[in-house]
C-alpha cells in the first residue's frame, strides 16, 4: 500500500484530531484527555488498514460477525485496541468477550454476566462502559441513569470486567441538556469509583459540544471513513 492509497483517511483523521485539539483549547482541556475512536462498522479491513497506517489505533465495531472477520484479518497489527459499541445480542456476548479488548453498550446485568463468564479464558480483565438511555428514547437501547447503581454493583463483582465508565447516545434535539447530565453522571461515578475514567459520547456533529461537556472518547465515523453503509 503506498502513501497516496492512504491519503484520504490520512486527511480526514488530521481533520477531526484538530478539530478535537481546538475543542479542548476551549475548555483548557489537554488533547491526551481525550481519545479519538474510529468507528469501522460496514467499512473494510482495508479502509481500517489505511487508517492504522496513518496513526488511528482505537477502532469501534458493532457488528459481530463482521467485526470477527476483521479482527482476524488484522490480527498483524497487535496494537490496534477494538472496542464493541453496538447492542449486544446474548447468544454473541462469548464473541465479543474472546474478541474485544472494550464494551461500550452494556445495559444490563444478564448481559454482564455472559461477558464475565465468556472472558475467563482471556488474560486481561475486559474494559467495559455502561450505556445510558440519557434522553429516555424508547427506541435506544441503554439503561435509566436511576437504575445505574446496582448494574455498577453487579459489574464491580465481576472477576473478569473492569468498569471504566459511561456511555450515551443522546437525542440530536436535547444534546446539551443531555450532555450536561451525562457529565454530571460520570464525575458522581468517579467519586465513588477509584477506575473510573472515560465517558464516551460525542460523535461526528457533536463532539466539541460533547468535549465541552467531560469526554474523554469521541467516536467518529464517517468523518474518517466515508459515508456509513447500512446494514
Amino acid at each position: 500500500m503506498t502513501q497516496n492509497d492512504i491519503t484520504p483517511i490520512k486527511d480526514n483523521l488530521a481533520k477531526i484530531n484538530l478539530q478535537i485539539l481546538i475543542a479542548c483549547n476551549k475548555t483548557e482541556r489537554s488533547i491526551s484527555q481525550v481519545t479519538l475512536l474510529a468507528v469501522s462498522k460496514t467499512k473494510t479491513s482495508a479502509m481500517i488498514e489505511q487508517a492504522y497506517l496513518a496513526g488511528q489505533r482505537e477502532f469501534g465495531e458493532s457488528y459481530i460477525q463482521e467485526a470477527v472477520e476483521k479482527i482476524a484479518d488484522l490480527q498483524k497489527f497487535s496494537d490496534i485496541v477494538w472496542h464493541f459499541i453496538g447492542p449486544i445480542q446474548s447468544n454473541k456476548t462469548r464473541l465479543i468477550a474472546e474478541n474485544f479488548a472494550w464494551v461500550h453498550s452494556i445495559d444490563r446485568i444478564k448481559v454482564a454476566k455472559r461477558l464475565n463468564d465468556h472472558r475467563s479464558s482471556q488474560d486481561t480483565p475486559l474494559n467495559v462502559c455502561l450505556q445510558v438511555n440519557i434522553s429516555g428514547e424508547e427506541s435506544k437501547s441503554g439503561i435509566a441513569a436511576e437504575d445505574l447503581k446496582e448494574l455498577v454493583e453487579f459489574i464491580n463483582s465481576c472477576e473478569h470486567l473492569t468498569l471504566r465508565g459511561l456511555m450515551a447516545i443522546p437525542e440530536k434535539n436535547a444534546l446539551t441538556d443531555s450532555f450536561e447530565k451525562m457529565q454530571q453522571l460520570f464525575v458522581k461515578l468517579k467519586t465513588e469509583q477509584s477506575n473510573i475514567d472515560t465517558l464516551s459520547m460525542g460523535m461526528s456533529g457533536d463532539l466539541t459540544a460533547a468535549i465541552a461537556k467531560g469526554s474523554t472518547m469521541v467516536r467518529v465515523g464517517s468523518a474518517i471513513f466515508g459515508a456509513r453503509e447500512d446494514k
